[in-house]
Order: structure tokens, then sequence, then C-alpha cells
């Protein structure tokens, strides 16, 4: 599972394109590449109280139903999730929590999406865990490590803030708005103690615990590290954060 910023890789000699190609051809057609796309801006928001009313009810007059073949990638989620979506041979699942993937367990990964709690048990994050998937970090802000809301789905602790808000789907060929919930994904976070740049602390915390460095990758400081072994990291310190006082300021973490 990849996450990107063709920014810090700098300028290819064929395009952009050809990061994401670079890395299949060293994958082989054995292996698999996943990117975190989501959603363009509105489709997951009604409901969660960050809009106004007057600009809640415009995207309810306007929005049209999710198509999770067209709809663009999230902008905060970087290009190169976007480049790998439309490029032949990728597939995505029909969510708003939409995760793109290539090569052999692309059926696996996309087997089944539960509704509700899509990043928890049963999702794509929790099939790429039995996989024992690894998380290529590619110059990208240690903050946006996807694989971290599964934890914060999973943990056992108390005093999740739980998120609901509706998105528009198309059934028998019309739009409706329909629920969902999670446990908050957004800037807010899945728990008041989080603190500012949480997951980049967890991040960070586990490559120096376990003397993982840098490579280069055009220039790029990249990482490649399990994604088993940093939720074994994560937990812990996620149930230990949550029982302390609150240490919670405003986050802008992207989703």
């Amino acid at each position: 599972m990849m996450h990107a910023s063709v920014r810090s890789v700098g300028e290819v000699a064929g395009g952009p394109d050809q990061i994401h190609l670079a890395l299949k051809r060293a994958l082989t057609p054995d292996g698999t590449l996943m990117m975190y796309a989501s959603c363009p801006q509105y489709y997951d928001e009604i409901g969660r109280g960050h809009l106004t009313p007057a600009h809640e009810k415009e995207i309810l007059e306007k929005l049209p139903a999710f198509d999770s073949l067209t709809a663009r990638s999230q902008r905060d989620n970087g290009a190169l999730v976007e480049l790998l979506r439309t490029y032949p041979g990728s597939r995505a699942n029909d969510h708003v929590a939409r995760f793109v993937v290539w090569g052999k367990q692309a059926d696996y990964l996309l087997s089944h999406q539960p509704w509700s709690y899509a990043f928890g048990l049963g999702s794509a994050l929790d099939r790429f865990l039995k996989l024992d998937g690894k998380i290529l970090l590619l110059g990208c802000d240690h903050d946006t490590v996807t694989f971290l809301h599964y934890a914060e789905h999973i943990v056992d602790i108390s005093d999740k803030r739980v998120a609901r808000f509706r998105v528009p789907i198309e059934e028998d060929g019309k739009r409706v708005w329909r629920e969902m919930e999670e446990f908050d994904t957004s800037g807010e976070g899945a728990h008041p103690n989080w603190p500012e740049r949480f997951f980049a602390e967890l991040v960070d915390g586990y490559l120096k615990a376990n003397n993982i460095s840098a490579a280069r990758v055009g220039n790029a400081e990249s990482y490649l590290l399990p994604a088993r072994g940093l939720l074994e990291f994560a937990l812990p310190r996620m149930k230990s954060v949550a029982a302390s006082p609150s240490n919670k300021t405003e986050s802008s973490r992207p989703k």
C-alpha cells in the first residue's frame, strides 16, 4: 500500500505515471499495489457538522450520486493515486471509502466492503493486514497513513468519536442519500485525546524503534514498513493516549 508525493520524487523521465509503473515492475505480476483514493469534496460531509446549514442545503440539492468508476480521487491524497486509478488494469471498490488496487490480490482485497465502519473489520484494510501487506511511504507526509484508521477502528478504548453522515448514491435510477457512520477519520480524530499529527508520531516512533532507515527514490525520502508491525506498535500507544488527560489540539490531517 503506497502513499506518495509526486512533487517530492521530483522530475521523472516519461512523467509521473512512471512511478507506479516502476513499482509494478518491481512487484511483478504476482504482486499487488493498493492506494487510497477516497472521494471528491462533499460526498461524505453532509451531517458531520463541518458545513453551514445553507451550504448543506445547496449540496443536498445539487450534488450528483457518487460513481466510483468516474469520481476523481480526493485531492488531498495526491496526484499519483488518481493516475493509478485511471490507468488500465486498476480496480476500485464501490464506496466513498475507495481503494484502488492493481495486481494478483485485487479480487480478494475488494471482495467485500462494509458500508459503515469502512476502515475496520471486513474492510480492504483488514484483508491487506491478513496478507501481511507492507506500507510504502514515498516522500509523503507520515501523518497521512490511511492504515492507521484501521487501528483506530479496532482498538479497544472508550469514548471514540462516531461520525454520522449521508452519502448520495444511485438506487433504481434515482439519487438517494444513504446514512453512514464511522469512527471519525476527519481532522477531529477518532478520540478526543488524539494530539496533533498523531499518525506521524506513531509512524515515526515505529521507524525509530525498529531502526528502519530511509532510502531515496528520486529526491523522495522513502520508507517501507510492515503493516502488522505498525499495528502492534500503534494499538498500545492509542490505548495509553486515550487513557491520559487530553492533549488534543487542532489537527489538519487529510482523510
